[in-house]
């Protein structure tokens, strides 16, 4: 009798199974059910000088879709290794084109996507209160005379888009040589703002963009845009970029994204596309 009870009870159990609506049956862990709000987040990649300009960018590109913008700021170099080794980028903004032919060799970014979308230029800084003041910066121009016993703070130039920038200026106005004992390397260009900003560097390159909105620098003088490689920004997306990311990269070429990057002091180098 016992048996036949357990039998019963299990034949019961089997058919309220069977019985059970599909949609019971197949649920999946609720862990799973974020599906459509990851599809709407993406993460960026983008070289330390465009953190204020895209941040901007960033919150109106949300207000408009809704969809997630989280970005990450470093120097390009340090990004490209980043892309390199597989960490899960959806757009990548390189302060050079170097670091971005860099990826496309390592076939870490969808090619047709790419696009120069800007422009700036780099400028020497002191501290607010330092005594220099306009400085003409030309051929035989001195920085280590101009900045005395003190250290001049650049990105690292052997890696560092502002960097490389910086040194290719100097080697042309014939004042390198001199000046390289002089100089303070920091991880990426808003470090090497910083360390103007706090007196612990008596002069600086950095782009024009940094030197604007931090209060506690000035600018002394500008490189002409002729010592230089042309200062550009590529954007791409990524070989493993999700879904949304095109609409994304074209709201980086619009009208709208447009005025917010000259706001902040970036030449803008495509023709916006609404």
């Amino acid at each position: 009798m016992q048996l036949f009870a357990r039998s019963l009870f299990s034949a019961l159990l089997v058919g309220a199974f069977l019985a059970a609506p599909a949609s019971a049956k197949d649920a999946k862990p609720s862990a799973m059910a974020p599906a459509a709000a990851q599809d709407k987040t993406l993460t960026v990649f983008a070289a330390a000088s465009m953190k204020n300009a895209l941040d901007d960018v960033d919150k109106a590109y949300t207000a408009k879709t809704g969809a997630k913008i989280v970005a990450s700021y470093a120097a390009s170099s340090a990004l490209a290794k980043q892309i390199e080794q597989g960490a899960p980028a959806d757009v990548f903004v390189s302060a050079d084109t170097a670091w971005m032919d860099y990826v496309k060799d390592k076939k870490a970014i969808n090619e047709p996507t790419r696009v120069n979308l800007l422009g700036n230029s780099i400028v020497l800084i002191a501290p607010k209160d330092s005594k220099i003041d306009k400085v003409t910066i030309d051929q035989g121009f001195d920085l280590a005379k101009l900045a005395g016993d003190g250290k001049v703070a650049v990105g690292d130039v052997k890696a560092v888009p502002a960097g490389k920038y910086a040194k290719a200026a100097l080697e042309k106005l014939g004042a390198w040589t001199a000046a390289e004992p002089k100089m303070a390397m920091a991880e990426n260009v808003r470090a090497a703002l910083a360390l103007v900003a706090r007196n612990e560097a008596v002069l600086g390159i950095v782009y024009s963009t940094d030197a604007k909105i931090e209060p506690g620098v000035k600018i002394v003088g500008t490189f002409p845009a002729t010592s230089h490689p042309p200062i550009i920004y590529p954007v791409a997306a990524t070989s493993t970029a999700h879904k949304g990311t095109d609409d994304y990269l074209a709201f980086l070429r619009s009208s709208e994204a447009k005025a917010i990057f000259e706001k902040y002091g970036f030449s803008f180098l495509v023709s916006p596309t609404t």
